[in-house]
């Protein structure tokens, strides 16, 4: 696959983003049981973490102890809470307000809205939104990827940083598994198109209408401030979609057979989620 081109969606609306995440909060259909219940939460945090299980070993929730966090694209806030709930002052921000709100409703039925302040801000003008402070870290997972402008994220983000700030990042790796099989599943081995067809199959609810993707070398690029300190990754969804989407978890056939230890390397080297820490850059 080629080297990504750094601006395929940059003519996209950002409301047609902002409208794609209204109309589907992410993990929304983690559940089957009334939308806003503590029952349909805890839902959704157990299918979340059991699926993504490097999620909590990524964010190290008990680490921010006592510090201040700012999550840039928070959903519905299941990793929010758990940065509260582990004693983190947290700042929210996300561009769905339809996401906010169920994460509003989330952090009043656990009893943390005291903890987290919320906000509804693009990430690429977050300090028009958001006062402007130094954070212990800044968190974003999954999400800078789809603005139409992430190096403009990038750049707001670097304002609420100090030297010690930890920014911990997750986005969609290019040469990874997932890339491949959509390829092969739906782009015909289209190379010469292949973030048109990313965006298009890159979340559940098909039609998101942007979608970056990475590579250890393009990432490094986006950070410009910051000093990535490591990259790797995480991830590949072993489960038939069919069967998942009725809460039946059965894998496809080769990753069935396939021994775990081997499972284990392929997502290591082909994960979809690249995991980046990255500092500030001490001369900027």
């Amino acid at each position: 696959m080629a080297a990504t081109v750094q601006a395929p969606f940059a003519h996209v609306p950002l409301k047609k983003v902002e409208n794609y995440w209204n109309a589907r909060p992410c993990n929304i259909r983690h559940t089957t049981v009334q939308v806003g219940t503590k029952e349909f939460y805890d839902q959704v945090e157990q299918r979340k973490y059991m699926v993504e299980p490097h999620i909590p070993v990524f964010a190290n929730f008990p680490l921010w102890n006592g510090k201040h966090v700012l999550e840039i694209g928070c959903g519905i806030g299941t990793d929010t809470m758990n940065f509260a709930r582990a004693g983190a002052t947290v700042t929210a921000v996300d561009l769905s307000t339809e996401s906010l709100k169920l994460a509003k409703q989330r952090a009043e039925l656990y009893g943390l809205s005291d903890k987290i302040t919320f906000y509804h801000a693009n990430a690429e003008n977050l300090s028009e939104v958001v006062p402007v402070e130094a954070y212990d870290l800044i968190y974003s997972f999954g999400v800078i990827h789809h603005t139409p402008h992430p190096e403009n994220a990038v750049r707001e983000i670097l304002k609420f940083t100090k030297p010690s700030t930890r920014l911990k990042l997750m986005v969609y790796n290019r040469y990874s598994w997932k890339v491949l099989w959509i390829l092969m599943k739906y782009g015909k081995l289209q190379f010469n198109k292949v973030d048109k067809w990313i965006a298009r199959h890159s979340e559940a609810q098909t039609g998101c209408p942007v979608t970056y993707s990475y590579t250890c070398n393009t990432v490094k690029h986006l950070l410009e401030g910051f000093r990535t300190t490591r990259i790797r990754a995480d991830h590949i969804f072993p489960y038939k979609i069919p069967e998942y989407k009725r809460y039946q978890y059965v894998k496809v056939w080769y990753f069935r057979w396939m021994p775990k230890k081997l499972f284990r390397r392929l997502e290591q080297a082909f994960g979809w989620h690249l995991l980046v820490d990255a500092v500030p850059e001490e001369n900027r």
